[in-house]
């Protein structure tokens, strides 16, 4: 039985090798699909290659830009106020003026002159750049404008939750508060 078995098997085997075998004009097709998906695959790791040196040259080209960038809004940042402080120079030099000019007037009513004049000019100046004051006393108290810094019994009843004095100026640039007035509001 063992015999017949093995017989069986042998036979089974044969049918497949015969099965199997390749004719010529299937082995030529064979080694044409092979050539052409080696063709194919060395087609693709160039191209591989060379996405991915275009990558790193975009990554690199990224970096200096974000670097230059980054240089170019730190040198802004730090000459930004350099054409402001040089319109000031010429208040300072009139104040130096005025300061030498105080110290040798025996006439007081000259020097208050000479220094109402030098504070024209810086009032106008800060116009020139937007800043402007904003207007405080005997008005209603606003916070988005005002930071109280005390309260006071009002002088009269118009004038209950109204400013009755203002410690510091506060003032606007471009529509926005770049210092709160400090107000006395009466209550």
């Amino acid at each position: 039985m063992l015999e017949e078995k093995s017989i069986v098997d042998d036979e089974i085997s044969d049918e497949r090798l015969n099965d199997e075998e390749l004719n010529p004009n299937e082995i030529t097709e064979v080694d044409a699909e092979e050539e052409s998906s080696d063709d194919e695959i060395t087609v693709l790791q160039k191209e591989l290659l060379e996405s991915q040196e275009k990558y790193l040259r975009l990554a690199a080209e990224f970096d200096n830009y974000r670097k230059r960038t980054l240089r170019e809004k730190m040198e802004l940042i730090q000459n930004a106020g350099e054409s402001l402080l040089k319109e000031i120079l010429p208040l300072v030099d009139d104040f130096d003026r005025g300061i030498e000019v105080a110290s040798q007037a025996e006439d007081m009513d000259s020097v208050r002159a000479g220094m109402m004049l030098i504070y024209n000019k810086l009032r106008d100046f800060l116009n020139n750049h937007g800043i402007k004051e904003i207007v405080a006393i005997n008005e209603n108290f606003n916070t988005d404008w005002h930071e109280a810094v005390t309260k006071i019994p009002a002088p009269s009843d118009k004038m209950k939750g109204k400013i009755v004095d203002v410690i510091q100026k506060g003032y606007i640039l471009n529509d926005k508060v770049i210092r709160y007035s400090k107000v006395v509001v009466g209550e």
